[in-house]
């Protein structure tokens, strides 16, 4: 029953937030929410006028930047998207300027981690009922690489696996950055999809990737992993691995229910012989848990003839069995460790793999983030300098495939990768130069 006068004389004192949250009751306060009035001060108070149209000639002089058109000639709302839009383009250009600089081993920008603090991203995972009720779990702990960030998800809160049935992987963005110093979780926010999975069977689908004493970790497509309970079979928490190539776009600019899609890769037109296969390509390689690193490392002047071609791969070879002076140790003992608000623990012969392949011209062709096991070969160790169990470590997707191939030494207590080998799919690398392999 209140005048809609004296509501917007009251509106006018609350902050963008708020107004914006405020504009959620009901039809009637969006309507006097996006007052033009309101959001103009806002805008000219925030942003510097671009010309003086006129000047009170009295001791109060008062500048604006828009005559009495800019209220009465726009739609309800106008001055309301047109601070948000410049909002979101300011720190848009601080984000640009921060992801400029390229560290020249990796191919990637060197201040992601700056890049993402100041455009306020984060992410999130929903999980839907089956009733359709969504619960939504905020981000509990990041975990930053070289090439990638890990995040982990955990609460005493999970709902009963029985009754779910997806999972959902969000970026998320606030709507308007510059208010997100404390990253409210009331304020206005906007979801991108990274990824959706469906939870019906998850242990009879996913691969399971390792175990302890309290926990399984089951792998789903994307590089997330579940860990599930023994006893009760039930969510523990949810981890995963972000490689930073695309992040931001993977992270923002989709939609609450589509994924971002990849543009087409324009072949460039360069020298590359089919005849010839690929040269002075680079990998970087970077085997860590959450908080520790057991290998990082660059290989360059990687190649790959065409006789080497075969059932449709295209094979790089970074470090050969025939070769000991290139075989690496590896720092400590690979485990994944999780933790609870209650318990932590670590999976042992389990970590995240983060590939960085550039092409010849230091240009990002394959880059991934997942975690991976170790399994004990029972093929017999034809290596006449090393005595010890022979591991190895699978990836695989439709771009390629990873082979790494490791040797325990019990008398150092160390690992000793002996074979790490790249298989590039030809129609990648078709799609890739334009070329036919």
């Amino acid at each position: 029953s209140m005048p809609s006068e004296m509501l917007i004389k009251i509106f006018s004192y609350l902050d963008t937030v708020s107004l914006l949250a405020v504009g959620c009751v009901n039809r009637h306060f969006y309507h006097l929410a996006n007052d033009n009035g309101i959001w103009l001060k806002i805008y000219s108070s925030c942003f510097q006028p671009k010309k003086t149209l006129w000047k009170m000639k009295s001791e109060q002089t008062e500048s604006v930047s828009l005559c009495c058109a800019a209220l009465h000639d726009r739609k309800p709302g106008y001055w309301k998207k047109e601070y948000i839009f410049k909002q979101i383009a300011v720190v848009k250009a601080r984000v640009m300027q921060l992801v400029k600089p390229v560290d020249p081993y990796t191919g990637l920008p060197c201040k992601n981690k700056e890049a993402m603090k100041a455009s306020g991203l984060s992410w999130i995972i929903v999980l839907k009922d089956k009733i359709g009720k969504e619960h939504v779990m905020e981000e509990a702990n990041l975990s930053f690489k070289d090439t990638s960030v890990t995040i982990l998800w955990y609460s005493t809160d999970w709902p009963c696996l029985d009754i779910l049935s997806t999972l959902k992987l969000f970026g998320v963005i606030p709507l308007l950055p510059d208010q997100s110093r404390a990253r409210s979780k009331n304020g206005p926010r906007y979801r991108s999809l990274i990824a959706e999975y469906h939870l019906a069977n998850l242990t009879e689908k996913s691969l399971e990737v390792g175990a302890d004493k309290l926990v399984r970790l089951f792998c789903l497509n994307s590089g997330l992993v579940v860990g599930l309970w023994k006893v009760k079979n039930e969510i523990a928490f949810v981890m995963t691995s972000l490689h930073y190539h695309q992040l931001f776009e993977r992270s923002t600019l989709g939609s609450a229910t589509v994924k971002y899609a990849l543009p087409p890769h324009k072949p460039l037109l360069d020298d590359v012989d089919p005849e010839y296969g690929l040269h002075d390509y680079s990998l970087h390689l970077d085997m860590h848990g959450r908080s520790c690193t057991y290998l990082c490392g660059t290989f360059k002047s990687l190649f790959c003839r065409k006789d080497d071609i075969a059932d449709e791969y295209l094979k790089l070879t970074a470090v050969s069995l025939k070769d000991n002076t290139k075989h690496l140790p590896l720092i400590g003992t690979p485990s994944l460790s999780w933790e609870t608000d209650v318990f932590k623990g670590n999976v042992k012969d389990c970590y995240v793999m983060d590939v960085t392949l550039l092409d010849e011209i230091g240009k990002p062709f394959w880059c991934f983030s997942a975690p991976v096991c170790m399994d004990l070969s029972s093929t017999a160790s034809g290596l006449y300098d090393y005595m010890g169990h022979i591991y190895t470590t699978d990836y695989a997707d439709s771009e390629g495939k990873v082979c790494v191939e490791l040797v325990w030494l019990e008398e150092t207590k160390e690992y000793f990768i002996v074979n790490l080998v790249l298989y590039l799919s030809t129609k990648k690398v078709n799609d890739w130069f334009g070329t036919n392999y």
